[in-house]
């Protein structure tokens, strides 16, 4: 309960138990901010760490999007030193939304190297469906972002350039796996509505 207060009173913190090597000197950062999100983060990671076990993973999650902004906009806003000792100077950031991509954009608008920053979120798609499908819909799902994490990766690190096309491929063919299911049965695969963090 400690470290959700102090958490919470952060606005955001490296999950380091989630993160593999403790998130010391990722690779990418995988960051959320949202319930949903958050899971869907969380189970890329741990997809991430199945697929390519000697990648450096760091999980962020956000509770107060404010922080990204700099300290000098806003009160909760996050020094840069602050801010680079959780997103890196450089790394690739995947960041899974619950709300409209471009509210976050707009937030890390004055951060240097914005480019690097991918962001998933709501962009209009789906309809009454299951939370898994919605994500899905709108390119955030689990395997959205280990696709994403594996493309951007692939640039930098020529071990993972030589599985991201077979990695990427695994996962295009669980997304239509996915869609063929939840046609047929109305709801998600047992893999998914069954998971849980391990």
């Amino acid at each position: 309960m400690d470290d959700a207060d102090e958490h919470c009173r952060k606005g955001a913190t490296i999950w380091r138990w989630a993160s593999t090597f403790e998130g010391q000197d990722p690779d990418v950062v995988l960051t959320a901010a949202g319930v949903y999100p958050t899971n869907e983060t969380m189970a890329a990671a741990q997809l991430l760490r199945k697929e390519l076990p000697n990648l450096r993973v760091r999980v962020v999650n956000v509770t107060d999007l404010l922080i990204l902004q700099p300290d000098s906009f806003h009160p909760h806003g996050l020094t840069p030193e602050a801010f680079e000792g959780l997103f890196t100077a450089d790394k690739p950031v995947i960041f899974n939304f619950h709300g409209y991509p471009v509210a976050v954009k707009e937030l890390l608008f004055d951060r240097p190297a914005l480019a690097r920053f991918q962001i998933n979120g709501y962009i209009e798609e789906g309809t009454t469906t299951t939370p898994f499908d919605l994500f899905v819909q709108n390119l955030a799902s689990r395997y959205h972002v280990v696709i994403q994490a594996v493309r951007a990766l692939s640039k930098f690190k020529p071990e993972v350039a030589a599985q991201a096309d077979a990695i990427s491929s695994h996962y295009e063919d669980k997304l239509a796996e996915h869609h063929s299911y939840i046609r047929e049965h109305g709801k998600d695969l047992p893999e998914i509505a069954d998971w849980k963090w391990s």
